[in-house]
């Protein structure tokens, strides 16, 4: 679970700072996205990189799921006579809804590749000018994808915070210090993802990118 968790972050980290080129203009954030597609280039064809990229992305998320699954049937199978009065466990809201964060995320990402990848929902959908397909996404008038937008960014934030902090303590983090040092590690990094990531949308809709 930690270590699928891990690398699902590296790619968050890398998709975020990509995504913030969209500030330095049109030129440079198409030039980046065609270049994706050439890495690897002359020993790989062109997009090899990409797909090779999506192989791994997916056998991380259907790894991580089923970790989830395992572990969820592993606790279960624990206690198979439900307690008959269980105290209240005290939790964060992001352990608490970890696992319809993360089937919100699951959807999220669905619709981001049918939109920004595919362009089959994006309303430019053009291959060759990935700025101008982000600009018509998140314009003013479609500020219900914005909205949507938000919404499975925070709940990233939620479900990394609380999974960064717990795989933090899966590796090795098990005194008081280091329980303190993982939570604030996992806030910071957390809200620092989420705004890189709402930056760009948010810009979009406000006028600042266009």
């Amino acid at each position: 679970m930690a270590v699928t968790g891990i690398l699902l972050v590296l790619f968050l980290v890398a998709h975020m700072l990509g995504n913030l080129k969209v500030f330095v203009g049109a030129e440079s954030f198409d030039h980046y996205a065609h270049w994706l597609r050439e890495i690897g280039s002359p020993v790989l064809p062109e997009s090899w990189y990409l797909w090779l990229q999506r192989v791994v992305l997916t056998a991380a998320v259907l790894g991580h799921i089923w970790a989830a699954t395992a572990l969820a049937l592993k606790a279960r199978a624990a206690r198979p006579v439900r307690y008959a009065h269980r105290r209240p466990v005290q939790g964060s809201y992001a352990a608490r809804t970890m696992r319809w964060g993360g089937v919100i995320i699951l959807l999220f990402v669905i619709y981001h590749i049918l939109d920004l990848t595919t362009g089959t929902l994006n309303p430019v959908g053009d291959r060759q000018h990935p700025y101008g397909n982000v600009v018509a996404d998140f314009a003013p008038e479609r500020w219900y994808v914005t909205l949507f937008y938000v919404l499975a960014v925070v709940s990233v934030g939620f479900h990394l915070r609380h999974g960064l902090f717990s795989a933090l303590r899966t590796l090795g983090q098990r005194t008081a210090a280091g329980e303190r040092r993982a939570r604030a590690v996992a806030f910071g990094f957390s809200v620092a993802l989420c705004a890189g990531f709402l930056a760009v949308p948010l810009a979009v809709t406000v006028g600042v990118v266009k």
